[in-house]
């Protein structure tokens, strides 16, 4: 693991569903505390992209290459099914669109928070509830639900509690997948706060797929425009946004500016 490098290369990534095109062809590179924005209509690609890149989707082509903490640089396409899990635990978290694929509906949120802890190790009861406290209170969850099950949590609650799930054990990149969809625009507005605040302080890199470019800007420091499995277009989040080149990016941004 070093500053001087990249976190993550992905080299030439490509991952096809019979004749249409899932992604092809992917190169980018992501650096440490660097957050990569991912838009595109439904159909791009860009969730295809995000779930080759976290191991969730095997490519058909192509290289995922992680900075690890022990080993230096790895190509996590070539690793073992335990060591992909193991790296899913510890340095690589996933934020799914809907919470209820991220927790365990039927497990308490203190439970939801510690069993990750417990994946890695932990084992002292009093220190994993100590955890679960402490990250409840960092995404704005109150310490007298730690007792509650998820189902009886608002939209915005369970997304906050997967958040808190997945960021406990420190890891140093988080894939994010539509994070705000299906919220209300004040629930978005406020989770948006709360993530932008987490990325920031904890140094985290993220790639987070969207097809809101509010979201982009608030939380992306690049951007990749994706259309029919190709990155079309790439850069600076501000510069892409406000100076589109490919006609494809400018008909996004116009889309948006008429609403």
């Amino acid at each position: 693991m070093s500053a001087d490098r990249p976190l993550l290369q992905v080299r030439n990534l490509a991952k096809r569903y019979g004749a249409r095109t899932g992604c092809a062809e992917v190169s980018f590179d992501l650096w440490p505390g660097e957050v990569m924005g991912i838009v595109g209509e439904s159909g791009s690609g860009k969730s295809t992209l995000l779930n080759c890149l976290a191991g969730q989707l095997a490519p058909d082509a192509g290289q995922v290459i992680f900075d690890t903490r022990d080993r230096g640089p790895v190509d996590t396409l070539a690793l073992s099914e335990p060591e992909r899990r193991m790296l899913g635990r510890t340095d690589w978290a996933f934020v799914r669109q809907n919470p209820r694929d991220g927790l365990r509906m039927a497990v308490s949120a203190g439970g939801n928070v510690g069993e990750r802890l417990m994946a890695v190790g932990a084992r002292n009861y009093g220190t994993i509830r100590a955890a679960a406290l402490d990250w409840l209170a960092r995404v704005e969850i109150a310490a007298d639900r730690i007792d509650d099950r998820p189902a009886s949590f608002s939209g915005g609650m369970q997304q906050r509690l997967q958040i808190a799930r997945n960021l406990v054990t420190g890891p140093r990149l988080v894939f994010m997948d539509e994070p705000t969809g299906g919220l209300d625009v004040s629930v978005q507005a406020r989770l948006l706060d709360l993530l932008r605040g987490l990325v920031r302080r904890m140094g985290l890199s993220a790639v987070i797929v969207t097809h809101d470019l509010a979201v982009v800007r608030l939380l992306a420091d690049r951007l990749m425009v994706m259309k029919s499995g190709l990155v079309v277009e790439s850069g600076l989040t501000d510069q892409v946004l406000d100076d589109p080149q490919h006609a494809y990016t400018q008909l996004l941004v116009s889309s948006v500016l008429q609403v």
